[in-house]
Parts: C-alpha cells; structure tokens; sequence
C-alpha cells in the first residue's frame, strides 16, 4: 500500500474507475491524499501515472505510461538557463498561439506540458531522448527552425534503421 500527496484530484476523482480497471489497483481519496493498494508493479505504475497526472497530463494520455516503452520525463528550465526571467523561455517554447510546442509534438510524437518552471514530456523511450535534446536546444537559445530540423533529422534516422 503506497500513500501520494497529489495537488490535482479532481482529474484522479472523474477517472478513477477507469485508472482502477485498467492498472488492476484501488485507489482511495482523502482530500490530497491517496492511497493506493495493488501487487507491487502495479503500485509502482500507478505512482508514475498519478505524478504525469498532477503535472497536468490528461488521464488517457497518462494511462499510455503503462505502456513497457513510455516515459514520462521532468525537466527544470532553471537547469538550461541563467535567465532569472523564466516567462521568456517559456513563451519560446510555446510560440504564438501555441504553434512552437504543437510542432515539436508533431514531429517527435510526444506529449509536452510547459508550467511555470517546468517541462513535462511523455513519449516513446527512442523519441523522449531526441525531443529533449530538441527541447534543451530551444531553452538555450536556439532558433526553433534549428530545433525542428534536429528532429525530423533524427526522426528520419531512427526510420531508416
């Protein structure tokens, strides 16, 4: 029985049937509190798939986490920039209307969620790697279109092996 203090239950509370059936655990809410009682591994699962959850991911994207080859990756702006002003790096990785971030999803095929001094990345083990390294370039000041090339570049590569 592992026992989680999570910031965002109201996303757990609407599906917590659907996280119960599909991880083979119960799961009981108390306020921020939960609690979760299941064998070991699903336990351990679970916990991963609650954190993506109070980061900000949506359950069904945070269900694919159960998957042998997802990750979901953290990432602190702070650890690729000197800038004091985080609200800059922000706004480049979204770009206007969102554009920056909703291109390097659809080229890496990841899901990436931007909070005030953080970077949440679920995807394949072979595409996080890449979409990191994409994503670091970007908050240490490279061009986006630099960005972009880096992954279609690397994306054709893993293609073609």
């Amino acid at each position: 029985m592992e026992t989680l203090y999570l910031e965002r239950t109201r996303e757990l509370k609407k599906n917590k049937k659907l996280i119960e059936k599909e991880l083979n655990i119960k799961i009981n809410i108390q306020g921020k509190k939960v609690t979760i009682k299941g064998n070991a591994l699903n336990e351990y699962e679970t916990q991963i798939i609650l954190d993506a959850i109070n980061f900000g991911f949506p359950v069904k994207t945070a269900i694919l986490l159960k998957e042998e080859d997802f990750r979901f990756v953290k990432l602190n702006i702070k650890d690729f920039t000197r800038k004091k002003n985080l609200e800059g790096v922000r706004a480049r990785l979204i770009g206007k209307h969102g554009k920056t971030k909703q291109t390097i999803e659809q080229i890496s095929d990841c899901k990436i969620i931007i909070n005030e001094s953080q970077i949440g990345i679920i995807g394949s083990s072979e595409e996080i790697d890449i979409t990191i390294t994409g994503i670091t370039n970007l908050v240490k000041g490279s061009k986006q279109t630099n960005v972009y090339r880096y992954l279609e570049k690397n994306k054709k590569n893993k293609k073609n092996c």
